[in-house]
């Protein structure tokens, strides 16, 4: 799949189109993070349908490995997360969304963050 990037300005490069790399199950893993504060909210997996509709709509999408199913984060909930940016990683085989939460967690265990677990 094609999409179009651009580098830091400061680069000064023109954008440039490149192939995303969506692994041999056609799957790419995704960081989520809230835009406003840098906190990891979430890991997840997308397919080229959830990534399409990620960007037509500005809400998160994503392929549901367990459930073997598109799932739109918050369609259930309310807890939408609400795409401000999004970025690939140099490899192209990987992405991370920096989002505004809709409610005030991500989590489906009600907790703001999936990464609430601290090891010890």
């Amino acid at each position: 799949m094609k999409i179009n990037v651009e580098g830091l300005a400061e680069e000064g490069k023109p954008p440039e189109v490149i192939s995303l790399n969506f692994g041999p199950e056609g799957l790419i893993p995704v960081v989520v993070q809230e835009a406003s504060t840098g906190e990891v909210l979430l890991v997840a997996f997308m397919n080229q349908e959830a990534f399409v509709l990620t960007q037509e709509t500005g809400k998160a999408h994503f392929w549901s490995r367990s459930r073997q199913m598109l799932w739109l984060k918050g369609e259930t909930s309310g807890q939408f997360l609400l795409v401000q940016e999004s970025f690939v990683n140099c490899e192209e085989n990987s992405l991370l969304l920096k989002v505004a939460l809709a409610d005030k967690i991500a989590c489906h265990t009600g907790h703001k963050s999936c990464y609430y677990r601290r090891l010890i």
